[in-house]
C-alpha cells in the first residue's frame, strides 16, 4: 500500500526530537519493552548516527511529521565454532512502531517491508526475527502480512507492566522465503 505523502527516510536529529514529543505517551509505550528513554540529548545525537554495521533504522515521515520507525539490529546466529562466517552477523532482529494517531494505515507494514528488503538485500542477512506480546494484534498482523511465520508461542514468557505475565510470539523469515 502506498500512502500519499508518506516518505521512508533515514533518521535525523530533527526527526528524533519530533519523536520524543510523543514517545512517552501511554498509548505509545503500551507495547514497548523499554518504557522510558533517559538522557534524551544523547538519544537525539545517537539517533542520526544509528545506521552502522550492527543497527539500521528507517523512519516514516507523513506530511513532514515523523510518524513511525523500524529498527533492524544485526546479530549472530547460532553455530558451531570453526564456521563463524556462516552465522556471525548473519541474522537480524526487527522492531517497529507507529504513532497511534496514524495506526491502521499501512505505515508499520511499509516500514517493516523496507527493513526486510534492506536486511535481505544490502545487508545480505540470512534470517530476520521479530517478537511481540501476543495481545499486540496489530504487530503480529504486520509480520504475517509480510510472510513471516510464527515460530514460537511462549506461554506467560513476557512481563508487561500493566498486565503482568503474558504470552509472547516470535516470528521469523529466511532470505529465500523473502525472495519467493
Amino acid at each position: 500500500m502506498t500512502m500519499s505523502g508518506l516518505r521512508l527516510t533515514s533518521p535525523t536529529a530533527e526527526l528524533a526530537e519530533q519523536f520524543l514529543t510523543w514517545r512517552h505517551r501511554p498509548d505509545v509505550t503500551r507495547w514497548f519493552l523499554q518504557q522510558r528513554i533517559e538522557h534524551t540529548e544523547e538519544y537525539v545525537a545517537d539517533w542520526a548516527a544509528y545506521d552502522d554495521h550492527d543497527h539500521h533504522r528507517v523512519v516514516a515521515v507523513l506530511d513532514g511529521a515523523m510518524v513511525g520507525q523500524a529498527t533492524l539490529g544485526v546479530v549472530d546466529g547460532m553455530g558451531q565454532s570453526g564456521n563463524e562466517a556462516e552465522f556471525v552477523g548473519r541474522e537480524g532482529r526487527l522492531s517497529y512502531f507507529v504513532h497511534p494517531d496514524h495506526a491502521g494505515r499501512g505505515i508499520a507494514t511499509a516500514l517493516a517491508r523496507e527493513a526486510l528488503a534492506n536486511a535481505f538485500g544490502r545487508l545480505g542477512l540470512r534470517r530476520v526475527q521479530a517478537g511481540c506480546f501476543a495481545d499486540n494484534v496489530a504487530s503480529w498482523r504486520v509480520m504475517e502480512k509480510l510472510g513471516m511465520r510464527r515460530e514460537q508461542h511462549g506461554v506467560k514468557d513476557s512481563f508487561h507492566t500493566e498486565f503482568g505475565w503474558v504470552d509472547g510470539y516470535t516470528y521469523a523469515l529466511l532470505a529465500e522465503e523473502w525472495r519467493e
